[in-house]
């Protein structure tokens, strides 16, 4: 006899019980996008109002059931405190001081990725891939700050809003490196005074948005690689466990057939040596 809070989790674990507060994150998501018309607020803004109230209810209810139901094992998963948050959000009283707070209740559309398995493989790749990215983090500081110094001495003093200090350097540089306008933008007119700037700006663009940046696209790349291999291999190792105790359960039953072959084998031995005597 399962206890009442087994019997809570296993219905808070049911597919259509799943599949319906995914439904309901995307009908939330849609409705605080339209929240944001004023035209579509002037025509059905209390209706939008009463169901975002709605689906906050719900997923009130929804964390509440989980609560009772997982206990203290509840905050012992990070997604379950990342739910927490969100919805704590739309909890907020609406005054003028917290309104840009409540704003924040769009994140709800968030869930998803708590909801979606494969969602949260990639969240979960993303943050393995964290500990690898700090060297090429330190490896694209210490160029850009290299650069920096070397644009505000050679051009700072002609191109004072560029390049006067080091942070305008280090802002500019950080445009260059997007290639957003940083031809004509940039580099063209400071090589209408500097013909030679060129030999700069080409080797820190070849640097920056071609080598190190496809450092981070590469370490990814190995990591969601790695995490979904782990994930083959863990549905791989279910199989074989599966298989195993599947064979183990065949292997009974043949040991118990060869039992049952021999123990009619001696009665029938029995049998015979009774008959002759």
């Amino acid at each position: 006899m399962l206890s009442p809070r087994a019997r809570l989790r296993a219905f808070l674990e049911k597919p259509w019980v799943h599949n319906t507060i995914l439904a309901i994150i995307i009908f939330n998501a849609v409705t605080l996008g339209l929240s944001t018309s004023d035209s579509v607020m002037d025509r059905i803004g209390p209706v939008l109002t009463t169901l975002d109230r709605i689906v906050l209810t719900i997923f009130v209810i929804e964390l509440s059931l989980k609560l009772i139901a997982y206990g203290w094992a509840f905050f012992r998963n990070s997604w379950n405190i990342f739910d927490l948050f969100v919805v704590g959000i739309g909890l907020l009283p609406q005054t003028s001081g917290l309104s840009a707070l409540r704003g924040l209740r769009v994140i709800r559309a968030l869930r998803l990725l708590s909801v979606i398995p494969q969602m949260r493989a990639v969240v979960q790749a993303l943050l393995d891939a964290l500990p690898g990215m700090g060297a090429v983090i330190i490896m694209i500081s210490i160029v850009f700050y290299v650069f920096g110094v070397m644009a505000t001495l050679m051009y700072g003093a002609t191109f004072d809003e560029w390049f006067g200090t080091l942070g305008r350097s280090l802002y500019s540089l950080f445009q260059i490196m997007t290639l957003e306008s940083w031809s004509m933008g940039i580099v063209r007119p400071v090589m209408e005074v500097y013909p030679s700037a060129w030999a700069f700006f080409v080797p820190f663009i070849v640097i920056t948005a071609f080598s190190v940046l496809n450092l981070f696209i590469g370490l990814l790349v190995n990591t969601m690689q790695s995490a979904v291999e782990a994930e083959t291999e863990a549905e791989f190792e279910q199989l074989r466990a599966l298989v195993r105790e599947e064979t183990d359960q065949v292997d009974a039953h043949v040991l118990s057939l060869q039992e049952e072959v021999r123990a009619l084998r001696d009665e029938l031995r029995r049998a015979r040596e009774g008959d002759e005597g």
